[in-house]
């Protein structure tokens, strides 16, 4: 009893490490990223190279959060997502029929999380088509801007 409570304790322990270690080492790219790009246009200025506003604005825009600002951009993402959420979901709520032949107590629980899955999914489908929709009407020239 008490090594089965310690390699669950070690498991969790294990998996907010992942979290942890996934979080920082993310940040940490997207810093390095940023860094590189100033880096580069700080020798440029440093060499005397005329900078064009154009190839500037470029090189920041690539490596700051206003990259993506169109929301139509987001739809292909959504639609992807929505997809493989929804296969997931389905995934998980045909396992659960096998996984409950061995334990039936998981069973129940296991198609809740198919049904949440396919539900997040059905949502991400959803939110494509409304972004898809406000994109094309505020392109419209009688459109209210």
């Amino acid at each position: 009893m008490h090594i089965d409570s310690l390699v669950e304790a070690t498991v969790a322990v294990a998996f907010w490490v992942f979290l942890t270690v996934s979080a920082y080492a993310a940040i940490k790219y997207d810093f390095r990223k940023r860094q590189l790009a100033m880096e580069s246009l700080r020798a440029a200025i440093e060499r005397g190279q005329p900078l064009e506003p154009a190839v500037v604005e470029h090189i920041l825009a690539r490596h700051s959060g206003s990259a993506g600002e169109d929301a139509e951009d987001l739809v292909p993402y959504l639609q992807i997502g929505g997809i493989i959420t929804i296969a997931g979901g389905i995934g998980v709520f045909i396992a659960a029929f096998f996984v409950g032949l061995q334990f039936p107590i998981a069973k129940l629980p296991m198609l809740g999380a198919g049904v949440l899955a396919v539900c997040i999914g059905v949502g991400l489908l959803v939110a494509s088509r409304v972004l898809g929709r406000c994109g094309s009407r505020r392109g419209s020239p009688d459109s209210v801007a």
